[in-house]
């Protein structure tokens, strides 16, 4: 087999069309045309027996059906579907596995708007969520319920970038009969191998690393073969689906995966370690940088790191802090993290914790794009000064 570089640059071609177009067109279509009865009643047919065939402009479209395969080879899954946004796919996700009068576990440390789709439409669909401690790892036995149908896990998790134990609970969860929906958004498929520690479903906020540009809003959820049918039915119920357009700019920013995913690691782990030596910084939250306490898990299972990491300040005033934020010359301050650009946010997540609040100091999230990084530590040591000088 190929190497994973060379396979993410051709992977899902074969779908497009003429080989020989490197970037294919945009099949912008919500109409396919049969040539016969005859015909349109066979492809109907391949269609029922989940053959990749377009039956209409929402199904197996040539750009959908490109990326899908390519994100699906990346993660090392059978299929993926894409979804509007990131947090679309994470609904559709949860809602392939569990069902009325079903008891789920999510981790703590997920993202937000997983914590929304839980608390409020799961609920509403008679679904219970229990949140459970991260750093759980093989403990989660003891949450397990006879109708626990699913474990979502994040790892690192969201702002606070905990390392979960993914083996120790996906061993605990399929001796216990329930699925684990994995997501793999901060690492995606080129720096941790979910499906190969035991997921099965792995989702993608596609709008970060895979699109690479902040300019496309898009979901993916990778499926392995037991779990397909019902991810792919759930897909037909809600009818979601992403623009030809959207397709498009995130196939070609997957090209680029393995290039610029070592470059944000380079830069954010220069960041974190000055940051690290800073005295108004209390810690410095990133996996990679060892005396995390999730290090030695991170070192284990993943094979790198993102750009995303955090800080705790020593304690500040909310006038001091913005001081530092609001005049940053390269630091963005902006969510939707993962492309080019440097990016900044307060992380406020006193309300977002519910097994273990938040009881630390200021938390501010830091994205390291792809600028010079010696620029990015004079911006960094720019704001510390305005921070310093605040009263």
């Amino acid at each position: 087999m190929k190497k994973k570089e060379t396979r993410i640059v051709h992977s899902g071609r074969e779908n497009l069309g003429d080989p020989a177009i490197v970037n294919a067109p945009i099949y912008r279509a919500s109409t396919v045309l049969f040539d016969s009865l005859a015909q349109m009643e066979d492809i109907q047919a391949a269609w029922l027996r989940d053959e990749p065939v377009a039956t209409y402009g929402v199904t197996n479209m040539p750009n959908a059906l490109a990326l899908e395969n390519a994100v699906a080879e990346l993660e090392g899954g059978y299929r993926a579907l894409s979804f509007p946004s990131g947090h679309a796919a994470i609904a559709a996700a949860l809602l392939a596995c569990a069902k009325a009068g079903d008891h789920i576990l999510v981790s703590d440390s997920c993202y937000g708007p997983t914590r929304r789709t839980c608390t409020r439409l799961l609920a509403r669909l008679g679904i219970e969520t229990e949140f459970y401690d991260p750093h759980i790892g093989g403990e989660i036995d003891g949450l397990m319920r006879d109708n626990t149908r699913v474990v979502f896990a994040e790892s690192p998790g969201s702002h606070t970038f905990e390392v979960q134990d993914l083996p120790a609970i996906v061993r605990v969860a399929r001796a216990r009969g329930a699925k684990v929906v994995f997501d793999n958004t901060w690492a995606t498929g080129w720096y941790f191998r979910a499906f190969e520690h035991g997921a099965d479903l792995v989702v993608q906020a596609a709008s970060k690393y895979i699109a690479g540009h902040s300019d496309v809003l898009a979901g993916l959820v990778v499926a392995n073969d037991e779990m397909w049918p019902a991810l792919r039915d759930c897909s037909r119920d809600l009818g979601q689906h992403v623009s030809p357009e959207d397709c498009f700019l995130a196939l070609r920013g997957l090209r680029t995966l393995g290039v610029r995913l070592p470059r944000h690691q380079e830069s954010a782990l220069a960041l974190a370690s000055w940051m690290q030596r800073r005295p108004e910084v209390k810690r410095v939250l990133y996996p990679a940088l060892p005396g995390d306490p999730g290090y030695a898990l991170w070192k284990r299972d993943f094979l790198g790191a993102s750009g995303l990491f955090a800080i705790e300040l020593q304690p500040k005033s909310s006038q001091a802090i913005a001081a530092m934020l609001d005049h940053y010359e390269l630091f963005g301050l902006g969510y939707s993290w993962g492309g080019f650009e440097s990016l900044v946010v307060p992380a406020n997540i006193d309300q977002a914790r519910s097994v273990k609040p938040w009881t630390g100091g200021p938390l501010i999230r830091y994205h390291a794009g792809l600028e010079n990084v010696e620029d990015l530590i004079a911006d960094l040591d720019a704001g510390f000064a305005r921070l310093n000088a605040s009263r």
